[in-house]
């Protein structure tokens, strides 16, 4: 995405010194090249992180009750030789909420893991059922594992967990994701009536460098990807085009 755009103001750069208009062609060039050097060195991407992130650089103290639901969103999956495995994104996201698990279980309280997610990817398996089976290998209870497989984006996420939860006396929810993902994701959950503890699992940062990194345009598209998410939720809002609000508790 981040790449795209500095092409097509090339493209347009390139059209403008075609047309004469020198003085134009000069001023996208320069802006071009700078935001070229500020998103690949590092200050952009970071800029946008942190802002991004705020808030969810610590983990927060549970206070489990006697019902507690840890919500964990899909990351993808993958297929290696034929076998479907999750994305290389989702192994925090089971980390942290397994560990969840565990801490909750030594309460003695009923503890649900529901797992969020269906099959984006056309591999064959839905996210849910893909991660139901590495969290039964690490010792959860099957019967603790609640699926949702149907979801194909962030919102179905929260719309289709928050019917599923509302099938359940829950009285404690977590949410777990990537910090740079929680922000939008709490604010769909919130906008189905779920009000959640949020848990982040992995951090990103940008990188500062001399030269320019691949690794922070692509850090810089996933921030992006987030902002427009959470910029498309207010503008829906306004327009009328989300479904009606819910408040938590509220069927």
């Amino acid at each position: 995405m981040t790449l795209a755009i500095f092409v097509v103001i090339i493209v347009v750069a390139i059209c403008c010194a075609l047309l004469k208009h020198r003085r134009t062609s000069k001023m996208l060039y320069a802006m071009a090249a700078i935001g070229f050097l500020a998103v690949g060195c590092g200050p952009i991407p970071t800029w946008l992180l942190d802002r991004l992130q705020s808030g969810y650089e610590t983990t927060p103290t549970i206070a489990w009750q006697d019902s507690n639901a840890i919500v964990v969103l899909g990351a993808g999956t993958d297929r290696i030789e034929g076998v479907i495995t999750p994305g290389v994104f989702s192994y925090p996201r089971i980390t942290v909420a397994a560990e969840l698990y565990n801490d909750c279980r030594k309460t003695g309280n009923d503890c649900k893991i529901v797992i969020s997610g269906g099959d984006a990817a056309r591999h064959g398996a839905s996210e849910a059922a893909v991660y139901r089976d590495v969290f039964v290998r690490l010792g959860v209870d099957v019967s603790a594992v609640l699926v949702e497989p149907e979801s194909m984006n962030t919102w179905q996420n929260a719309q289709f967990t928050s019917e599923l939860l509302a099938r359940h006396d829950v009285a404690r929810i977590v949410l777990v994701s990537s910090a740079i993902h929680m922000r939008r994701s709490e604010l769909y959950f919130a906008h189905f009536g779920v009000k959640a503890t949020p848990v982040r699992s992995d951090y990103l940062h940008g990188m500062m460098s001399v030269l320019p990194l691949s690794y922070n345009f692509f850090v810089t598209d996933f921030a992006l990807h987030e902002y427009l998410g959470i910029a498309r939720y207010h503008l829906y809002n306004r327009l009328g085009w989300n479904p009606a609000r819910q408040m938590p508790g509220q069927a």
